[in-house]
């Protein structure tokens, strides 16, 4: 091998030892006629100096560029006691230089790799090659490797068996848009690139696959944020004759095994479990972060007395009057605070909302006018409110008033330090709507996908579309969904009718999922399932809020690669073999 030893690997113990080491300059300095260098790769950082007897030597390495590649070969020696760093695993120890070779020279750097705050987002993903060098940011790449493989020996361990399925499969647009690849040989003709391995991992239950596993590449056509990107990867699990409770043991042992050996933790288990409608009602999310130690109060009952009409004219409606505490924030909120959380109550989609200060002076309120003093005690009292705290009311619809206590619960906690971001909790939402009516399609839609088992009970008792639950499941984390999976239908003629409640009929369900139903034809066994977000819980085991952080080769938020242009235009001989042809002039991507 070309070096010995890598740049954090010798100690001590080390000393007298002949090595050569190669890496990166990561600095250079001269100092009273020595020169230190100190040398990086991936492992660590090493002090190599070059002394005024090899003048030679000591010039060559003075003039030496930032981020050049060189091969040192030396010998260790101990640093003085005074001089040891402490900062660096190899700071006992130094290398004296005997020779040096330029490997590779580095021209000025677009940025400089020191601080975080030299370039911008663009500049640094333009040059990504650049940007990963920094050990704060390649400590997330070898943290996402060491995950991947603790989560491979935990489900080897449960005699899982890794399965690759296509990346070329057909297209079955339900749910989020695809990315279609043209077919050069059945002209006409698209592939889709998946955007989960959903219909395969199921085929593989019916071939006696009893138990699969991937770590696979998904792909979305959808609008991005911090935590998505076009391009994700998924763990995907499916075990056959099983139930809820079986996925939710392999998945808690997954995450038991991340704990432990990434994080040295047990995590207690079993994790505890909400129904979908108990998440709603006490944190306004089906994501609840229980770092929060706040919970939404039911105050339907005050609304009649309340002479106020807003409060009123919901529950007359069918609506809901909900409040929430906020401890100790009474004094804080200013009216400029209060219009701002108006402001963002109608961000969210709602009139606004009622804020009720408790301090020192008494309780009031923009609606004290129309309730009274002793209406707000009623109110304070049954939400569970003290001197000094801030309760925030809203009325509405279910769904909505859920929206803005759960997102106001989220913000106020984080801006005043309500959340205790040293801990970690995770939990399981159970029992999730089957269906969630889409506005825009003017139609139902499957709220997990149309392969999620319905409640039996409620489908036997005719129980409508609108409140039929499914055996559909979520594991949260932080406040985050990282994993979501149901139990699935294995039933042709089962399947066939979820499908007609999507507005899907037999024809249109034959084109897209016609192998699927053909394979239920000859013995599927029960079987269910889930799948983490890998990206997302590498974002969380490694404390980032940015999704590209955590992969190599991120795209921006608008699906492009400023690296290397992608997307870009292709060639008119390319587009012909592909029977295509480009409709006006549009330009491309944005790299």
């Amino acid at each position: 091998m070309m070096r010995s030893h890598t740049c954090g690997q010798l100690r001590a113990e080390d000393e007298g030892r002949r090595v050569r080491l190669a890496g990166w300059v990561n600095r250079v300095r001269n100092l009273g006629g020595f020169c230190f260098l100190d040398l990086r790769d991936r492992y660590g950082m090493i002090q190599v100096v070059f002394e005024p007897e090899r003048q030679e030597l000591m010039d060559a390495a003075g003039r030496l560029h930032m981020e050049s590649v060189i091969l040192v070969e030396g010998v260790v020696r101990r640093r003085p006691g005074s001089m040891a760093n402490q900062e660096l695993a190899t700071g006992e120890i130094e290398l004296l230089a005997e020779s040096c070779k330029l490997l590779s020279r580095a021209d000025v750097l677009p940025f400089t790799l020191e601080a975080e705050d030299t370039a911008g987002e663009d500049l640094r993903l333009k040059h990504r090659y650049l940007d990963l060098r920094r050990p704060t940011k390649s400590r997330y790449l070898l943290l996402r490797h060491r995950m991947a493989q603790a989560v491979r020996r935990t489900l080897d361990g449960l005699e899982f068996l890794e399965v690759e399925t296509p990346i070329l499969m057909k297209s079955t647009p339900e749910g989020a848009r695809d990315y279609l690849v043209p077919s050069r040989i059945h002209a006409g003709c698209f592939y889709a690139l998946p955007q989960s391995p959903q219909t395969y991992k199921q085929l593989l239950m019916v071939s006696g696959f009893d138990r699969y596993f991937q770590i696979v590449k998904c792909f979305r056509d959808e609008d991005l944020r911090s935590d998505r990107q076009p391009e994700f990867t998924q763990i995907d699990i499916e075990l056959s004759f099983g139930d809820e409770l079986d996925v939710q043991d392999t998945a808690e042992a997954v995450m038991a095994g991340l704990f432990r050996e990434i994080k040295g933790e047990e995590l207690p288990l079993p994790l505890p479990r909400l129904t979908w409608r108990e998440a709603m009602d006490r944190f306004g999310s089906d994501k609840p972060d229980l770092r929060i130690p706040l919970e939404i109060r039911e105050l339907g009952a005050l609304a009649a007395s309340s002479n106020f009409g807003v409060f009123q004219q919901a529950l007359e409606q069918g609506g809901v009057l909900r409040g929430l505490v906020f401890p100790g924030l009474a004094e804080e909120f200013s009216r400029k605070k209060i219009d701002a959380l108006q402001d963002y109550a109608r961000h969210l989609g709602g009139q606004g909302v009622v804020v009720v200060r408790w301090t020192a002076e008494g309780l009031s309120s923009q609606i004290g006018k129309f309730t009274g003093e002793e209406w707000l005690k009623s109110a304070v009292a049954a939400a569970g409110a003290t001197q000094g705290d801030l309760l925030v009311l809203a009325a509405g619809e279910y769904r909505l008033v859920c929206k803005l206590l759960g997102n106001m619960r989220l913000r106020l906690a984080k801006e005043h330090g309500l959340l205790d971001a040293s801990a970690h909790k995770l939990l399981w939402v159970t029992d999730f709507p089957m269906f969630e009516y889409d506005d825009e399609e003017q139609r139902w839609m499957a709220a997990h996908h149309p392969f999620t088992q319905p409640n039996a009970e409620q489908l036997a008792a005719g129980v409508p579309e609108s409140d039929l639950l499914s055996r559909g499941y979520d594991l949260v984390m932080d406040g985050q969904e990282i994993a979501g999976g149901s139990v699935r239908i294995h039933e042709r003629e089962m399947q066939a009718r979820v499908f007609r409640m999507l507005g899907i009929s037999d024809e249109e369900a034959q084109e897209k999922f016609g192998f699927l139903l053909e394979a239920f034809r000859y013995g599927t066994p029960p079987h269910a399932g889930c799948a983490f977000g890998f990206d997302r819980l590498v974002m969380i085991f490694g404390g980032t809020e940015n999704i590209r952080d955590v992969i190599a080769f991120p795209k921006t938020n608008r699906a492009a690669s400023p690296m290397d242009g992608c997307p870009g235009r292709v060639d008119a001989r390319q587009l012909d073999e592909l029977h295509l042809k480009i409709v006006g002039d549009k330009p491309g991507g944005d790299a």
